[in-house]
């Protein structure tokens, strides 16, 4: 089932899913395999990664709204001020790894607007699988 295209396509999700969480894992690396033996169906392997990491991403996201925001007074470290300053726009960096995985949790936690966060979200992960559907 996953060397058909279709079952491939359902692995280019999952992978995409689990990176976009704590768990270490490159979605990059298996879009980039999956294209190589099926490069006819990029545009639905590039959609269904950005579509799987968004979704962990706004998994983080939800994790984060469930912290008490009565303890950003207390906790909150003086480098997220740049993500209260920016808002919404600092979720386009979502797709580093490692500080990625922290900033969608701390954009939930701080309350950012989770529609522009998703779409931010979404265009900074779309952006960084179109490269690795380039090379």
């Amino acid at each position: 089932m996953l060397l058909t295209p279709e079952g491939g396509l359902a692995g280019v999700f999952v992978s995409a899913l689990l990176a976009a969480t704590v768990v270490p894992f490159s979605s990059e690396a298996v879009l980039f395999a999956y294209l190589r033996l099926h490069p006819e169906q990029a545009g639905a392997a590039i959609a269904l990664a950005t579509l799987g990491n968004t979704a962990g991403g706004m998994t983080s996201y939800a994790i984060g709204r469930l912290l008490p925001a009565k303890a950003q007074r207390k906790l909150e470290p003086r480098t997220l001020g740049w993500l209260r300053r920016y808002g919404a726009a600092a979720t386009l960096l979502a797709w580093l790894p490692v500080a990625g995985d922290a900033l969608c949790v701390a954009a939930g936690w701080l309350r950012i607007a989770w529609l522009p966060a998703l779409a931010f979200m979404a265009a900074g992960r779309l952006a960084r699988y179109l490269v690795v559907a380039a090379l």
